[in-house]
């Protein structure tokens, strides 16, 4: 999908594409990279860069950011945290420090989207469109991250909120992933979730194009 622009609409869904640990810690990186070796080595594969996804939604000229933080990291703005989950056990997530947040931001700041890869892509420019993808976020099911909720290998992460509510929303996924060779791990866990929710199931064992995964670790900076 092109990512040239004209005269910007009053209402678009963007998408962008973040290396995993841009604008992070080395540890971010680190741990990315550590991560992606041993998927690589258990599937028998080169290893790929893992990328993590950012979305900015303006409706009727106002520009809002959703995303998916540590509970543990910078304080949100009143009234920007619409969901929670645990990080890796439901009884772990009575601790901040094993809790993550979805924010629904007026005019939020990505800091990392200077480091955008193939970004940002218009998935839509259309009001309804927009104003559906916001109201679903509160609604975001806080399933433990790092886990698998939709049973297809996948882990649930920052990532699974993006394609879980481009999914819901009406976008068509068909052809959306991460830049060319990359991978995003939680993209197809989200997409499963959404999917089975509508009344479709995910094919196992078919490679797709939303496939392609995408993810972030807890400790990144937009989340886990």
């Amino acid at each position: 999908m092109s990512t040239s622009r004209s005269a910007a609409p009053a209402s678009y869904v963007d998408l962008s594409w973040l290396p995993l640990g841009a604008g992070g810690s080395p540890l971010v990186r680190a741990s990315g990279r550590a991560f992606e070796a041993v998927t690589a080595a258990h599937g028998h594969r080169a290893r790929r860069p893992l990328f993590h996804s950012a979305l900015q939604v303006q409706l009727d000229g106002i520009r809002t950011v959703v995303e998916m933080t540590p509970a543990w990291g910078p304080a949100a703005a009143p009234g920007d945290t619409v969901a929670t989950g645990p990080v890796g056990l439901r009884l772990l997530g009575r601790s901040r420090f094993f809790r993550y947040e979805v924010h629904r931001a007026l005019d939020g700041v990505i800091p990392d989207l200077a480091e955008a890869v193939e970004s940002p892509r218009r998935l839509s420019a259309d009001h309804d469109r927009a104003r559906w993808l916001l109201s679903l976020v509160p609604s975001f099911p806080g399933h433990p991250w790092g886990r698998d909720p939709g049973h297809v290998g996948d882990m649930w992460n920052s990532n699974s909120l993006t394609s879980w509510l481009l999914s819901h929303s009406g976008h068509d996924l068909a052809a959306v992933g991460p830049p060319r060779h990359g991978r995003a791990p939680g993209w197809t866990a989200g997409l499963a979730v959404a999917l089975r929710q509508q009344g479709d199931v995910l094919p196992l064992h078919r490679e797709r194009p939303t496939d392609r995964s995408a993810g972030c670790s807890p400790a990144a900076r937009s989340g886990p």
